[in-house]
């Protein structure tokens, strides 16, 4: 299994291990990620991953809000660009040899930088390796190793995605277990787990496993606002190991006097699943990942895709068309006050909170974790799908 660089990565990769081992108890699970990846811990410490290696990998910079001028004469991303294509090129060679001593019997790539190496290595040593796209908007790491694939496993309709249908099955996004639809009850447990009960409204922020800096610095500018408006309410926020200490102190520097006690920063958490499931509302990116477990659960979310990421803002597009979401521009999260009077509405109306919950969660599916270890146990045995064995 490879992938990494960020928890929406990581995440799905976990949860499709958990799977495996349930399927397949003997099953060896091999974690290949990106040397110095800020996250390299997690899957380190997770009971299905048996060994965990690293080889090296680079990332193509390109932002989407970037005109193509500006593109050509900046200097510094062009050397880091061309940088790292050396850097993929070793890390294809170290993953070569690496494959060719493991000898696996498949690869499952979720993307990222890491995966091109790894896929390449595994296409050099006759390893077959399937793909798995979480956004609507494939992958450049994918769309780069898409020609040699076995199968393509995808979340969105087959029809959305530039590969060949034959190959291409949809499966929906891979989460951990632990996700599941809240209930009043599940909420208040929750709650009291997390020493949160005495509090009326609880709001989550997650930017991600590596946080988010436009994300932490907008719901700091409405922190007063919030507070101020509601005595009663909590904040939860997870700001990324890098910003936690810069998230910290913006948050002293607003002088909130007693209510600063109301705000709890953290740097990551590994039970994501009961903060977000203590919360009445969520702020987040538009990762798929994230979208696909606060739909398992049934959140209402407010959701702020990164303009620089164009599967976020389609992600982001597509739900808030449906009324699923509550969509906001970075631009618009920066006016004041815009964010914090968006989630206000929320606070102070049941009835549209519950109906963008119900309609998130009408996009869940709970079973993708095991229908895309299925479709891996599937590609290393060799069988076809019709033969594969369904738990």
């Amino acid at each position: 299994m490879t992938g990494g660089g960020s928890g929406g990565h990581i995440t799905p990769i976990l949860a499709v291990a958990h799977e495996l081992k349930r399927l397949s108890p003997h099953a060896e699970v091999i974690y290949i990620g990106q040397r110095g990846d800020a996250l390299a811990d997690v899957p380190a410490r997770d009971p299905n991953i048996d060994h965990v290696y690293a080889v090296w990998a680079g990332k193509l910079r390109r932002y989407a809000d970037e005109s193509w001028l500006r593109r050509l004469t900046d200097v510094r991303t062009i050397a880091l660009n061309a940088r790292d294509v050396l850097r993929v090129l070793y890390g294809t060679w170290q993953s070569f040899w690496l494959l060719r001593r493991l000898k696996p019997d498949v690869i499952f790539t979720r993307g990222g930088f890491v995966s091109v190496p790894v896929a390449l290595g595994g296409r050099l040593n006759d390893v077959p390796y399937l793909t798995h796209d979480s956004d609507a908007l494939p992958s450049l790491a994918n769309r780069l190793i898409a020609r040699w694939a076995a199968k393509h496993a995808v979340a969105m309709p087959v029809e959305l995605y530039p590969y060949s249908t034959s190959k291409t099955v949809m499966v929906g996004v891979p989460v951990s277990s632990q996700y599941q639809p809240v209930t009043a009850a599940l909420r208040k447990q929750y709650r009291h787990e997390l020493q949160l009960d005495a509090y009326e409204q609880v709001l989550l922020l997650t930017g991600g496993g590596n946080g988010a800096r436009v994300l932490n610095q907008a719901l700091v500018a409405n922190a007063r606002y919030l507070l101020g408006t509601y005595p009663d309410l909590a904040i939860v926020h997870v700001a990324g190991r890098a910003l936690e200490t810069e998230t910290n102190r913006a948050y002293d520097a607003l002088g909130l006097g007693a209510a600063r006690k109301r705000v709890r920063v953290h740097g990551f958490v590994a039970d994501l699943y009961r903060q977000s499931g203590a919360a009445d509302v969520v702020i987040a990116r538009g990762g798929a990942t994230n979208l696909a477990e606060f739909a398992l659960q049934g959140q209402a979310c407010v959701i702020v895709p990164s303009k620089q990421l164009g599967w976020n803002v389609q992600n982001a597009a597509i739900l808030a068309r449906e009324g699923a979401i509550i969509s906001l521009s970075e631009d618009q999260a920066d006016q004041p006050e815009r964010l914090g009077r968006a989630v206000g509405e929320l606070f102070g109306d049941d009835v549209r909170r519950q109906a963008l919950a119900t309609r998130l969660a009408a996009y869940a599916r709970p079973r993708a974790a095991q229908d895309l270890a299925e479709l891996i146990i599937t590609v290393a045995t060799g069988e076809t799908e019709t033969d594969a064995p369904r738990a």
